[in-house]
């Protein structure tokens, strides 16, 4: 086994599949052709959590999915099948939503400060006057009280010390319970106070008095929070991984699986909200022995990965991005730009919208942050600035900022661009911008190390999770780390984006579904067509309207998109996506709150999509459905065949068309994955259709010859094609294996491939998908690719 995973694939591991059903399909990666199993979070997380990134206990594995003896019987089965184990862990936050679940957090609870653990998490104790703020009220506090919707639980008075947390939520001291949340109380809670009695309004405000927490209206929470949060996501407050012991406390379990061989290899959630995310990644390899490594970072187009982390490389958002737009038309731009100002009435430009996007991000979810900010510039400053012009001028520098964060030395030039944006459009604070300037350009400052975790959760929230619902010309483009506005990729380009890879970051993975994509792999297959045929969706999408609509026409679009693209999807799939979709734009309705006429027309769409509307949509995606199997079995060669560590994403060997989390955490059905791989084992060759059995043909023939012979993917050397459809080829060279896919089928079927030819070395070779073998330096591309649009080309002796 190789101390680095030449494939990986993803395995969602939670109650409904843990560890022992992970096991039970190890065999099945092997025969797939898999080289390290990639598990989701395994800590003990929130009950009833699906994802994993909740951790309520970083000492053990969650029972509920497995516990430590499934992950001893899960390792066992991987190595007994050769694979390798990959880890995702998570360093930023712990979950908070049931404080009775959170050892740690419920004994901060009850000592507040003077609690052991209470320098485990970022709280301002001096702005929340030695009190964490609760957001969990429904009303304000005195309405609260006046519903009676507070009881007080005398407790039995135990002792427990500071730093010996109550385990399983046990409350000596007493608790308050406000419908299902529970919370402790702290010592001498009831003091003077009689439960015998009765426990009247009055003392119930005693007693909150009394409390190392404050109590507050969740609508408060956006400016009033005093803890650090991931994102804007209130019941994941931030850890200070940064402090040592809290370093070696919360990643004791996770050596472990190192030390024991349960783990060869970890993936690093959201390093970007760690106060020092390099010098993270260079404790991490000291204590692991410089085990293998990669990082959930998003890269905006053109940045590269910082050289000096100590990392094998990114989780794989960027290749992703790249590959969707090679397989795009660049001819569709023009034609889908005019289809979206004539939806909207007026022409958007994409830098403005994602301005304007983040910087309502900054000024409310992340307000606490933003104000957080300002109570630690140096005191000089604050006398300079007042607090609402420092707090202005931060947000829109936060607004302004290019990338998610800079690792201060390095990045300077991403401040310096955000300062000159930010002046120029708010030239009436160019003085507060020159004063924060130099303070966030020094690293040693706890202000310029806040600002940098700020700018991350105001980009993702304002562009990932809101702009990319607004703007919808093209939805496969509008997906993490990629730009949207960054139409296409012509074919040197990619080759270009490529080869960068294979000389800088060979080990890094590469992605084209993951937990977090906005639409899996196959649905931006799909929609990548109609950047071939703009004009013919804009009629579609007419039609469509006609039957139904939001009265949006940008959300029309994308609406009715997703529909096209997942289709044939359920109704309760699409009515959730729709949901959060449009909330997430916030523009029509809100989380917060809710539009209830435009809800109903947005579900109106999804039923007319199964009623009215139905003829037009099966007859839609009829006429495009081959063009995106097309694209999508290329894409999945030119990942699975390039430089770099191919993932895939649970049940992505056959066609992936879910939609955002948590449709993309579906049940798979191995079953019939491992029925189909068994008869493609016994020689059937099967059509490109609605099964994705070729699509399981490519990814088991590519990911076993990758890990039976490595030495076929050694470089990465672009090939030449030519002829009059040269343009409609991706080709390139690894050292042996030679991979060849289709891009842009609609043009092609319109023209065919005529006398266009694979230049290559002389010599047999044999495609490993059909078993054709081709002789010669010229290989027609009509006869290669005669039965499918990719081929897999290797020596004679390839197995």
């Amino acid at each position: 086994m190789t101390t680095w995973p030449i494939s990986t694939y993803r395995l969602q591991i939670q109650q409904s599949f843990d560890l022992d059903d992970a096991a039970a399909v190890t065999g099945y990666l092997r025969d797939l052709g898999v080289s390290w199993a990639y598990l989701s979070p395994l800590l003990e997380a929130t009950r009833g959590s699906e994802h994993g990134y909740d951790v309520v206990d970083a000492t053990r594995v969650d029972p509920a999915r497995g516990g430590m003896a499934g992950l001893d019987r899960f390792a066992e089965a991987a190595r007994a099948h050769g694979l390798g184990i990959l880890v995702d862990i998570v360093p930023n936050h712990q979950g908070i939503s049931d404080p009775t679940q959170n050892a740690w957090w419920w004994d901060v609870l009850i000592y507040g400060r003077e609690s052991r653990f209470a320098g485990a998490f970022d709280i301002d104790w001096d702005f929340g006057e030695e009190r964490v703020t609760v957001p969990i009220l429904g009303a304000e506090l005195d309405d609260v009280l006046a519903a009676g919707e507070i009881v007080i639980e005398p407790g039995p008075g135990e002792p427990t010390e500071p730093g010996n947390p109550s385990a399983g939520g046990r409350t000596p001291y007493g608790a308050l319970h406000y419908y299902d949340n529970v919370l402790p109380l702290a010592p001498g809670s009831l003091d003077g106070i009689d439960p015998r009695d009765g426990i009247d309004e009055a003392d119930i405000r005693e007693i909150l008095s009394r409390q190392n927490w404050r109590l507050l209206y969740w609508r408060r929470e956006a400016s009033e929070l005093d803890v650090r949060r991931f994102f804007a996501v209130t019941t994941l407050v931030g850890v200070r991984v940064e402090v040592p012991w809290v370093f070696e406390q919360t990643h004791a379990e996770i050596l472990r699986w190192l030390r024991e061989g349960l783990a060869d290899g970890l993936r690093i959630d959201h390093p970007d909200g760690l106060a020092d995310p390099g010098g993270y990644l260079a404790q991490l390899s000291a204590a692991t022995g410089g085990v293998y490594v990669v990082v959930e970072k998003i890269l905006e187009h053109g940045e590269a990965l910082p050289a000096w982390w100590e990392t094998d490389g990114t989780t794989g958002y960027d290749a992703m991005a790249e590959i969707d737009r090679v397989l795009t038309d660049p001819a569709g731009e023009t034609p889908l730009d005019a289809l979206d100002t004539a939806l909207r009435g007026t022409p958007v430009d994409y830098a403005e919208l994602i301005h304007d996007t983040k910087r309502m991000i900054a000024d409310t979810i992340q307000e606490s942050e933003l104000r957080r900010l300002v109570r630690c510039l140096p005191r000089p400053v604050r006398h300079a600035l007042d607090d609402e012009t420092a707090q202005d001028a931060t947000a829109e520098l936060l607004a302004c900022y290019p990338v998610y964060r800079s690792y201060l030395p390095d990045g300077v030039e991403h401040l310096d661009h955000a300062v000159a944006d930010a002046t120029a459009r708010r030239p009436e604070l160019a003085e507060a911008f020159a004063v924060l300037r130099p303070l966030i350009a020094d690293p040693g400052l706890e202000f310029s190390r806040r600002f940098m975790q700020a700018t991350g959760p105001v980009m993702a929230k304002g562009v990932e999770d809101t702009a990319f619902y607004r703007y919808s010309r093209l939805g496969s483009l509008t997906e993490v780390g990629g730009d949207p506005s960054v139409f296409s990729l012509d074919v040197a380009g990619f080759h270009d984006a490529f080869s960068r890879r294979q000389a800088h970051w060979p080990r890094s993975l590469t992605a084209l579904s993951t937990h977090d994509t906005k639409r899996g792999e196959d649905v931006r297959a799909r929609l990548a067509v109609l950047a071939e045929m703009p004009d013919r969706w804009a009629g579609v999408l007419a039609e469509l309207r006609a039957v139904a609509s939001t009265g949006d026409g940008p959300f029309d679009n994308l609406l009715w998109q997703a529909i096209v693209g997942s289709w044939p999807a359920t109704p309760g799939r699409l009515h959730a996506y729709a949901e959060k979709a449009a909330r997430e734009a916030a523009e029509a309705t809100g989380w917060w709150d809710p539009n209830a006429a435009f809800e109903e027309r947005m579900h109106a769409v999804v039923d007319a999509a199964f009623g009215a509307a139905r003829p037009l949509v099966d007859a839609f995606v009829a006429s495009i459905q081959d063009a995106g199997w097309s694209n999508g079995l290329s894409a999945k060669l030119l990942q699975l065949a390039g430089p770099g560590v191919p993932d895939v994403y649970q049940g992505s060997e056959l066609w992936e068309t879910s939609l955002v989390d948590p449709d993309n955490r579906r049940p798979v059905d191995f079953g019939r994955r491992r029925e189909l791989l068994a008869r493609l084992d016994e020689g059937w060759m099967p059509e490109v259709d609605a099964t994705g059995a070729a699509k399981l043909l490519v990814t088991s023939r590519a990911l076993r010859l990758r890990r039976d012979r490595p030495d076929l993917f050694t470089r990465y050397t672009p090939m030449t094609v030519v002829g009059p459809a040269s343009g409609h080829a991706i080709a390139f060279d690894r050292g042996g294996a030679l991979a060849v896919a289709t891009r842009l089928p609609v043009g092609l079927a319109a023209r065919g491939w005529g006398d266009t030819v694979l230049l290559r070395h002389s010599g047999p070779t044999v495609d490993l998908l059909t078993g054709r073998r081709f002789v010669g330096t010229e290989v027609a591309l009509a006869e290669l690719l005669e039965r499918y649009p990719v081929a897999l080309l290797g020596p004679e002796d390839a197995p």
